[in-house]
């Protein structure tokens, strides 16, 4: 790591509030350096309609890394080709979108950045422009070529860690397997070792039908793919307890125990988390070969442009890139 950790910043959709989040945060300070990886017309137009103060500059990757300047935000340039308006999608930019997100994880890899935040895209978009794109967590996996990340949302008293992310829901049920199972919670174990310096983690984990099956009436998968698996990983001593039925599981008297909990589904887990700290919570992808962080919400096109955005969770993603890099030990890295 950098003496002075580097963080990248990539804005997201052009025409939604991820520009807003990216100079609004730039105007407050940070012990850490911030770098936006985009256009700068996009930021310098966004921060002249919200009436924000912000100038501008070329990252120079041979200048080491210092404490953010508020007011003052470095840019690796990318150029948007398509006009950029608060609220309007343009299909042309969203080669430029991904092509923001390859860079900022290729200076990652060579170590340039330390930590990457992302801030919201539209995959449909995306998708209308011919790339397939299911999020920012698949993508970067295959970026990267690692065979599997998890999905986790962390905010005040609650991480919730996910078997299966973007999947319509009829797919869900053929991704539950032993494997998938194991893996996630394998990486979710070491996760909370290793970036919340938890020693002994202990994991609750939903089932995937309703009252977790209830003894097979309900399904089967709990008893067949579910239980052997955390039988297994609980005879190798790690911490770990289900399936429970979700409906009752997010409740203090499990949560007050418990450092995550890992839902089969996206919709399963997700909820209740966003209903605890929507707006303070953090994505945060496990497994991958650097630290990514993330906003908690979408585009919100209809408040691109309005100054009328709450930088909250923008800014605790940021915090928690911070927060995480200062517990990881090990010599610092040239830039």
């Amino acid at each position: 790591m950098n003496a002075i950790p580097r963080i990248v910043l990539t804005p997201g959709e052009p025409a939604g509030i991820g520009p807003d989040l990216c100079a609004a945060i730039a105007r407050h300070p940070w012990e850490v350096e911030l770098v936006a990886v985009c256009d700068p017309r996009v930021l310098e137009e966004r921060a002249r309609t919200l009436g924000l103060p912000l100038r501008l500059e070329t990252l120079d990757p041979a200048n080491p890394p210092g404490p953010h300047r508020p007011g003052t935000l470095p840019v690796l340039p990318v150029e948007a080709p398509g006009p950029a308006c608060p609220g309007r999608l343009n299909i042309d930019n969203a080669a430029y979108v991904l092509e923001t997100l390859r860079q900022a994880a290729s200076g990652c890899r060579a170590g340039l950045f330390d930590a990457l935040v992302t801030g919201p895209v539209h995959k449909e978009i995306i998708n209308q422009a011919g790339f397939p794109f299911t999020g920012h967590t698949e993508f970067l996996a295959h970026l990267t070529q690692t065979p599997r990340v998890v999905m986790m949302l962390a905010t005040a008293g609650l991480r919730v860690a996910l078997v299966t992310t973007h999947l319509p829901l009829r797919e869900v049920i053929g991704a539950i397997t032993q494997q998938s199972v194991e893996a996630t919670l394998r990486i979710t174990h070491q996760a909370l070792r290793e970036l919340f310096a938890i020693p002994r983690p202990r994991i609750l984990v939903c089932g995937l039908n309703p009252h977790a099956g209830e003894g097979g009436h309900l399904g089967g998968e709990e008893m067949e793919i579910i239980s052997p698996v955390i039988r297994a990983l609980r005879g190798e001593g790690l911490d770990i307890h289900g399936p429970l039925p979700a409906d009752t599981l997010f409740i203090g008297k499990y949560l007050d125990q418990a450092d995550a909990i890992v839902a089969m589904y996206h919709d399963q887990g997700l909820p209740v988390l966003k209903h605890m700290g929507f707006g303070k919570a953090v994505n945060i992808t496990l497994g991958l070969p650097f630290l990514r962080t993330s906003v908690d919400h979408g585009t919100a096109l209809e408040l691109a442009g309005q100054g009328k955005v709450d930088s909250g969770s923008m800014a605790c993603a940021v915090q928690t890139a911070i927060d995480i890099l200062a517990r990881q030990p090990g010599p610092a890295r040239e830039a």
